[in-house]
């Protein structure tokens, strides 16, 4: 009887110390949450005023410049984690203002590559460096170790999100 009384103990306290657990999973959700949006909105805000363009024309600038300037459209979806569709109205527009033009995929012909103009070349490079910046104000009460953590157990945060994609 004893031995029955003492699992349903700790069957209790495991249910407690998980739904403890929980809360505070959530409570960092909340906070990576928090955080990432209140950078984000100061981005945003920053290269609409100082260079008229949006984030996500950034974004797909930065993309192109990691790739060495040319992706297909495939490509940058995946990049962006944003479906076909919004890239093609995103490219739309980018190339009406010349920071990118199409050009065909030279050994797949239903492909098309997006290649980064001079506009687009002279704009991220003006971008990059005040993004940086930026990113860098918004993180300045970090120590450098501190930040070495955080990138660490982002790492491990990500890691347990792949295995979520694996269900």
């Amino acid at each position: 009887m004893q031995s029955s009384r003492n699992t349903s103990l700790s069957a209790t306290h495991s249910r407690k110390t998980s739904a403890g657990a929980g809360k505070q999973q959530l409570r960092a959700w909340l906070r990576l949450l928090s955080c990432s949006k209140s950078i984000e909105g100061e981005v945003r805000s920053r290269l609409r005023s100082e260079f008229s363009t949006t984030l996500p024309r950034f974004d797909v600038l930065a993309q192109l410049d990691a790739a060495g300037g040319m992706l297909t459209m495939g490509e940058i979806s995946e990049r962006l984690m944003v479906t076909n569709g919004n890239v093609t109205t995103l490219i739309d527009a980018m190339e009406k203002d010349q920071l990118v033009a199409r050009k065909p995929h030279p050994e797949d012909r239903r492909s098309t590559l997006i290649v980064l103009t001079r506009g687009g070349r002279k704009l991220f490079d003006a971008m990059a460096p005040a993004h940086q910046q930026w990113i860098a104000e918004a993180m300045q009460a970090m120590t450098r170790t501190e930040l070495q953590v955080l990138i660490s157990l982002l790492e491990k945060l990500k890691t347990s999100t792949h295995a979520l994609d694996a269900v």
